[in-house]
């Protein structure tokens, strides 16, 4: 299984496959991450990359006791669709 890396110098959860770069950038105040965009090369496109993606971030979000604010839509749909992250959400 392949890791979802927190790389904090580039402010993105980062997760490598066959040469390739999937990410999710965000930043970070007060206790909350907003996670603002999320890129799946295209040749990883389809294969589930950015939901394993998405899914490594939260655990690791969920870990640092952070909240979320999804402006990014992927972000969102995961959230809304996967609804044991929907706590994370800043209210």
């Amino acid at each position: 299984m392949i890791d979802v890396v927190n790389n904090k110098a580039q402010n993105r959860y980062e997760l490598t496959l066959d040469g390739h770069l999937a990410a999710t950038y965000y930043k970070v105040a007060d206790g909350v991450i907003t996670f603002i965009h999320t890129e799946v090369p295209p040749e990883l496109g389809g294969q589930g990359i950015g939901s394993r993606l998405v899914k490594g971030a939260l655990d690791q979000v969920r870990a640092d006791g952070l909240k979320v604010v999804a402006e990014c839509p992927f972000v969102k749909a995961y959230i809304e669709k996967h609804g044991e992250y929907a706590d994370l959400l800043k209210t």
